[in-house]
Order: structure tokens, then sequence, then C-alpha cells
């Protein structure tokens, strides 16, 4: 039987789970008939209550093992595994998205925000760097004269633990 190894094209499933066993991504089935009612990803015969849970993007990857297409953690553990196959990886967090860094919260005032902007807490924004560069934040308090922002991204300080299935070496 074939093995997979390095610069192979292959096709993977896999869920992603932080440490409480939250699900924040995965290729399996879901909206209509996720294949575990209580996988807490939010997903019910009705659809789905968050536009980035990755329901409506179902069936496995393709990657190339060596290419960095994902983590370099996922793909080394690929290497050597048999079509069916299944393993466990664990990502520590400065590995997967990095630790939360409280420098990246910071207040910008009211009179920053251009247009029509209501600011609400959960709200994304996209703020313009120094560098003019966009950054992404997404908004943790509102007052009267400014805003406090989040730059961290939001599985900032998690470990992730992968489960992933070799489906086909290609």
């Amino acid at each position: 039987m074939a093995i997979a190894k390095q610069g192979d094209k292959v096709s993977i499933n896999y869920t992603g789970a932080l440490e409480d066993g939250t699900i924040f991504d995965t290729t399996l089935k879901h909206a209509g008939g996720c294949e575990d009612d209580g996988c807490g990803c939010g997903c019910d015969d009705d659809g789905c209550d968050d536009d980035d849970c990755g329901c409506g993007e179902t069936g496995p990857m393709e990657i190339t093992i060596g290419n960095e297409d994902f983590f370099p953690q996922i793909e080394e553990a690929l290497v050597g595994m048999a079509p069916g196959e299944k393993k466990t990886v664990v990502i520590p967090a400065e590995d997967a998205f990095g630790e939360y860094d409280e420098d990246e919260v910071f207040a910008i005032s009211r009179e920053q925000l251009t247009g029509d902007i209501v600011p609400e807490v959960g709200m994304e924004l996209e703020l313009t760097g120094d560098d003019d560069e966009p950054v992404d934040v997404v908004v943790v308090e509102v007052n009267d004269t400014a805003i406090v922002v989040d730059a961290n991204h939001p599985l900032a300080g998690e470990d992730i633990t992968y489960e992933i299935e070799l489906v086909e070496i290609l």
C-alpha cells in the first residue's frame, strides 16, 4: 500500500478543535446533517449561525506535503500515512495563531471612525496600520469618547487539536 511522502499531493479530511472541544474548522459534512450533534459547530437542519465556521466548505482539502499549504505539523504528520489512516496532532498556541498579546488591545478615538459607523461590542472593523496595511480588529469596549479594539487573531493564545485523515494520495 502506498504511503504519503514529501512532495505528494494528497486529499485530507480534518477537524480542528480547541482544548474545550469547541470545533472551529472542519472539512466534514455540516449544515443540515452535522455528523456530531454535540460538536458545538452551531450548525443544525436549518443551517448555521456562524458565517465563519466552515459549514459551507465541506469535503476533503487537497494539499501538497511540504508546500506549507497547511500547518507544518499537519504536513509532517501526513508523511508515512496510508489512505484511510487517521492521526491526532496538537499544535501549541505559539505555533498556531500566536500567543495572546495584550499590546494588540488598544483604544482609538471615536473621531477617527469614518463614515456612519456606529461601533458595537463584537463588531469587526478593518483599520489602517502605521504602514498603511489593513488590520482586522474586533470592538471589545465602547464608551462616549473612544472604542477599545483587539487586533489579536480570534484563536490567539489557544492550543489547537486537529484530527486528520489521509483520504487519498493523488
